[in-house]
Parts: structure tokens; C-alpha cells; sequence
């Protein structure tokens, strides 16, 4: 090993935001990594058991620890998110957890050279290392990769939902 210390929490800046019931906008929040727990012991939970899709409605108010001056981010904050928000955290929560930083691939328009560069604030990171940001972008667990559908994730097909 390096040194170097894992990253655990990840900040981020959701698309809309979340407006509370006093109409105070919430956009910055924190994320934290999912430990084996969160991703075991919702799937105890009754709501979880009668629609898979409850799954990252519960896993998301576990991780994300922040969301502005709210003094508690629960299932209500999640579940009144618009839907743009709750993909943003979802495909968060697939980065940080599988991948370990905030990093997404991409290649020079110019040369084709792949690299990685922050999602947070599109700082170029280096091959193998950690975003050097504090920022993150994934998804919630179920979620295999980019191309598979995630459990409460939207489908062409579906309402489009609605949020707060």
C-alpha cells in the first residue's frame, strides 16, 4: 500500500435540488460510502419486500449523510427528490462504490488519449488514483454497471415520476 488514505465521503451538487417545506433550496450535499450493511439490511424492510424499487429510496437516505442545511436527510428527503436528482445520485452512488472515486473515462477530441477526469470539478485525474476532489457522482447497489437497469431507476417506459 501507498500511504495514501481512502477516500470515504464525496461532495456533490445536485442538478435541481431539494426545497423543503419552508421553500429553502437544498443542492450541496455529502455522500459516504456503502458499507455491506446498507446494502443487506434494507432488503428486510417491508416497503423493499412489497416493490424492489423502495431499494434506492432506503439505500440513498442511508449514504447520503448532507443535503444543504437540512438537519436530517431520511426517506421523505429522498423520496420528494426530483427525478433528475435522484439519477444523478444514483449514478453517484455507482461510481463511488465500484469504482472508489469520483472519476469518469473520457479521451481528447484532438489525440483519442484516454483519461479520467472529475465529476466534482472536472480536474484531470491521475490513472489509478483517487479524485482529488471532494465531490463524487455513482449509484446504488443492484446496479450492475451503466447499461443495467437499477431497482426504482425509471425505464423508457415508465412515468417519468415527479418531484419536490
Amino acid at each position: 500500500m501507498d500511504g495514501s488514505q481512502l477516500q470515504t465521503e464525496f461532495e456533490f451538487t445536485l442538478p435541481q435540488g431539494y426545497t423543503d417545506d419552508e421553500g429553502t433550496l437544498h443542492r450541496e450535499g455529502r455522500m459516504r460510502l456503502a458499507t455491506a450493511a446498507d446494502e443487506i439490511d434494507p432488503l428486510q424492510d417491508p416497503k423493499v419486500q412489497a416493490n424492489s424499487s423502495y431499494l434506492t429510496i432506503i439505500l440513498l437516505s442511508r449514504v447520503v449523510t448532507d443535503l444543504g442545511d437540512l438537519d436530517t436527510v431520511d426517506r421523505s428527503v429522498i423520496e420528494n427528490l426530483f427525478v433528475s436528482d435522484l439519477e444523478y445520485l444514483q449514478a453517484m452512488y455507482e461510481r463511488v462504490n465500484n469504482q472508489g472515486s469520483n472519476a469518469v473515462e473520457t479521451a481528447c477530441p484532438d489525440c483519442g488519449e484516454a483519461f479520467a477526469v472529475s465529476v466534482y470539478d472536472g480536474a484531470v485525474v491521475e490513472s489509478g488514483a483517487q479524485s482529488p476532489s471532494p465531490g463524487g457522482d455513482a449509484t446504488p447497489p443492484g446496479a450492475g454497471g451503466p447499461d443495467v437497469e437499477m431497482p426504482g431507476e425509471p425505464d423508457a417506459g415508465g412515468d417519468g415520476g415527479s418531484g419536490k
